[in-house]
């Protein structure tokens, strides 16, 4: 059932940020009921799909959840999602918190009604300062929190982005813990509270807690950044026939790797290679001598020598290759599930695991306005109240459901 069954989370939220957090809640067996605009997510639209509205990207971050289809600007609508939340446990949104006021579904509205009603609010700025009303993309929250500038240091100058949406997935994260924490408090005190995680302030703490370096002093000891992930020279190296991902980082792991390639003498012909400081001070060099040096065996033979010298060392996989990674394969973390409309679909399963509550898929990403029918019965709508609400386009379902439901 996992830890989180018994859960009610109305999810408000859309494209990647938001939905990335309440799938891991939803997979954690939280009841996440999907509340969609009557356009639908947009990310249903990105990426390739079988069936229209029903897009790989969309399908790998809306596992887990049921979906409702409300008209939130029609009254009818917006009060049959207040309804919804009178019994729920959390509610998370990631538009701007002025639309939510604008809306009429602002805290202090929803907390008259459900004074235990955990408001989880994933945007863009901390609302105490001047870009408390300004909209976020994860490419502004890259380029504003640093991120940009250290690939343009750790490259040739160009500031480029990361190419996945690193700021709305570790928002995601940072969201999934924030909410965790404030439903162990709400069950200690009895009361719900609002709760905001921005994402400018996540990731400027995410990347500065290794790059701050020298500014975490005052005065300031140097410019900032970390040395070793900044050197241009960090990166997989290139085999005879490949690429291999090592990391020799200890005094002990530099021992046993040059025992391993008959270079004992390196650190006394260099002290550049003898300490763990002596490395760091002059990380381009010794990782640039590492390149050399991988160049002369295949992968494989890297693999099998650097395992025996108890060196860290991973492949370096792309897109189809890490499908057939044997852990992964042994651990089953890809699985294949048949979705009702879309066929065969590949999921990975939840990285994390527990003894006593243990999580499984319980329910492939749905289509727009799926289980809006069952969803208000289980509130307690009666059918003239959904008929009305269907009556007015204040709700809208697929059309096999509406046609089950020709009596309405």
């Amino acid at each position: 059932m996992g830890p989180l069954a018994g859960t009610k989370i109305i999810d408000l939220t859309s494209v990647l940020m938001g939905p990335s957090a309440t799938q891991m809640l939803g997979d954690m067996g939280a009841d996440v009921i999907k509340v969609e605009s009557p356009d639908g997510d947009l990310v249903r639209q990105i990426g390739p799909q079988r069936n229209a509205g029903m897009g790989a990207i969309f399908l790998n971050a809306n596992r887990s959840k049921r979906s409702i289809c409300l008209d939130l600007k029609q009254p009818a609508g917006r009060e049959a999602l207040l309804r919804l939340a009178d019994d729920a446990d959390i509610l998370t949104y990631n538009i701007r918190p002025q639309a939510m006021t604008r809306l009429g579904l602002d805290y202090e509205t929803l907390a008259a009604r459900n004074p235990r009603l955990i408001y989880a609010g994933l945007f863009g700025f901390g609302q105490d300062g001047p870009y408390a009303a300004r909209p976020a993309y994860d490419d502004l929250i890259q380029g504003a929190s640093v991120m940009s500038a250290l690939i343009a240091r750790a490259g040739d100058g160009t500031p480029r982005y990361v190419p996945t949406a690193i700021a709305d997935r570790v928002v995601g994260l940072a969201a999934v813990g924030a909410i965790c924490a404030t439903l162990v408090n709400r069950d200690r005190t009895g009361l719900g509270q609002r709760v905001d995680i921005p994402m400018f302030e996540t990731m400027v703490s995410f990347v500065l807690s290794d790059h701050l370096s020298g500014l975490t002093f005052e005065p300031p000891l140097d410019g900032g950044g970390y040395a070793r992930q900044l050197s241009p020279e960090r990166r997989p190296y290139r085999t005879r026939d490949g690429y291999i991902c090592a990391v020799i980082y200890t005094d002990k792991q530099w021992t046993n790797f040059l025992k391993a390639i008959g270079r004992e003498d390196l650190p006394a012909s260099d002290p550049r290679f003898a300490r763990f400081a002596d490395r760091q001070k002059h990380v381009d060099f010794v990782y640039g001598e590492l390149a050399l040096m991988f160049t002369e065996r295949t992968t494989a033979e890297w693999m099998e020598l650097l395992d025996r010298a108890d060196v860290p060392a991973m492949p370096m996989h792309d897109f189809t290759s890490i499908l057939d990674d044997p852990h992964l394969t042994r651990t089953g973390f890809f699985q294949t599930h048949e979705h009702p409309t879309e066929g065969p679909v590949r999921a990975m399963r939840m990285s994390a695991s527990w003894s006593r509550t243990p999580v499984a898929i319980r329910q492939l990403a749905p289509r727009k306005g799926e289980h809006g029918l069952d969803i208000l019965r289980e509130a307690g709508f009666g059918e003239d109240e959904i008929a009305a609400l269907l009556l007015q386009h204040a709700m809208t379902v697929p059309a096999q459901a509406a046609g089950a439901d020709a009596d309405l």
